[in-house]
């Protein structure tokens, strides 16, 4: 998919916002174009950024930030996908924002993913790794587990070097061929194994899909599984 399917799914989100929100914002590029969407809708809304470099794009945008000590709850998350099924269960974290991301989509009232079209599949993790945060001493151990319940799972690099989060954690990613029969069961084991901080499953917390195609056309699909233009 084009970055046209990006930009329509992130303007189509930017429409859902109102004026004194408290928003969730999350992480990517179909995120970065949901950003600059909504910072020309002039609205007075301030948000609790994912990532260092969403805060960063926010600055430059002029969107007030919020910091979780001080929010209990917000109005709306949005954020983009890795993968999603027709149950809205997700997988994300490709980016390695996975724990903030969680984090701040619990913390939010409506929770509206945005991707391109593709992104929809029947199963997840079989296309697109699932990414798992460990802390740096459990890499092994926990890259062993995953690999001992079928998946293929190897330590993210940044060039010769581990990956690192803005936690200072390291990512597995880990794939399934064919794709997982139950991901909130996957989501379940693999977040009890010793030195596993999160998943980059998310079950039960996403309310609308927005996904835009090559065309500039936005399906909304919600958590019954139904689309509509």
């Amino acid at each position: 998919m084009s970055d046209v399917g990006k930009r329509a799914a992130g303007e189509a989100a930017a429409e859902l916002v109102e004026d004194g929100m408290r928003l969730g914002l999350g992480t990517g590029s179909t995120v970065a174009y949901f950003l600059d969407a909504l910072a020309a809708r002039g609205l007075d809304v301030a948000g609790v950024p994912t990532s260092e470099a969403t805060a960063a794009r926010c600055r430059e945008l002029g969107i007030g930030l919020l910091d979780t000590a001080g929010v209990a709850r917000l109005d709306l998350c949005v954020d983009g996908a890795d993968e999603l099924d027709h149950a809205l269960q997700l997988t994300k974290g490709g980016g390695g924002a996975l724990l903030r991301e969680k984090v701040v989509a619990t913390l939010s009232d409506r929770f509206v993913v945005i991707a391109t079209a593709d992104k929809l599949v029947d199963r997840l993790c079989d296309t697109f790794a699932l990414p798992i945060e460990v802390v740096p001493f459990a890499v092994g151990p926990v890259t062993r587990s995953v690999q001992g319940l079928g998946f293929e799972a190897s330590v993210r690099m940044r060039g010769d070097a581990a990956y690192r989060t803005d936690n200072g954690n390291a990512i597995v990613d880990a794939r399934c061929d064919g794709g997982v029969d139950d991901p909130a069961v996957i989501d379940v084991t693999i977040g009890l194994l010793p030195g596993v901080v999160e998943t980059g499953l998310f079950i039960d917390l996403a309310d609308l899909a927005l996904l835009g195609d090559d065309n500039g056309e936005v399906t909304r699909v919600t958590t019954v599984g139904e689309p509509d233009r």
